[in-house]
C-alpha cells in the first residue's frame, strides 16, 4: 500500500492543497512524475521552499530570527540591568580598581603595624605567625571595605606611589 508521501497528485490538487492558482504550481517547476503528474512528498517539499522564497526566503527568515534574538537578548540584558542582576562594565572595572587599591594600601601598611611586635624577635615560628596573623587581618580588612561607585574622583587614581 503506497504511502500518503507516495501519491500522484495533479497540479490542480497542488494549487487546492496550497492556496494558489494551477498555474502558479505549473511555474514553480515542481519536479514531475508525468504530464501534470506529481509525487505528492516531493512534490509538497519543493512547494513549501518555492512559496517560501525558495534559498532567498529561507535566508531572509534566518536573518529575521536572528533580529528577533538579537532585540530579545537586548530586551532582557536591560531588563537585569535594571533589576541590578548586572553591571556594565566600566563599573566592574571601577569596583575592581577600587578593590585593588584597598588591597594594595592594607598589605603596604603591614610592615608598619607589625614592626613593633616583631621587633626582637628570635624565634621564626613567632615572627612568621605574626606576620601571617598581619597579612590575613590586612587581607580581611579588604574583603570587607565598602566602596562608593557613585563618586568619580578617584578615577583618574590608580598611579599613585606606594
Amino acid at each position: 500500500m503506497p504511502t500518503l508521501a507516495d501519491m500522484e497528485v495533479t497540479d490542480a490538487d497542488l494549487a487546492a492543497l496550497a492556496g494558489v492558482s494551477a498555474r502558479h504550481i505549473r511555474r514553480l517547476g515542481l519536479p514531475k512524475m508525468g504530464r501534470n503528474a506529481y509525487r505528492l512528498g516531493d512534490a509538497f517539499a519543493a512547494l513549501l521552499e518555492g512559496l517560501s522564497g525558495g534559498d532567498a526566503g529561507a535566508e531572509l527568515t534566518k536573518e529575521r530570527v536572528r533580529l528577533v534574538k538579537a532585540q530579545a537578548d537586548k530586551a532582557e540584558m536591560e531588563y537585569a540591568l535594571a533589576r541590578s542582576e548586572i553591571a556594565p562594565v566600566r563599573d566592574f572595572e571601577r569596583a575592581t580598581a577600587k578593590l585593588m587599591a584597598a588591597i594594595r594600601a592594607n598589605i603596604l601598611n603591614v610592615p608598619a603595624r607589625a614592626v613593633l611586635q616583631l621587633l626582637g624577635e628570635t624565634d621564626e615560628t613567632t615572627f612568621k605567625a605574626r606576620l601571617r596573623a598581619e597579612l590575613v587581618l590586612a587581607l580581611e580588612q579588604s574583603a570587607q571595605a565598602e566602596f562608593d561607585l557613585d563618586d568619580d574622583e578617584d578615577e583618574g587614581e590608580g598611579e599613585a606611589a606606594p
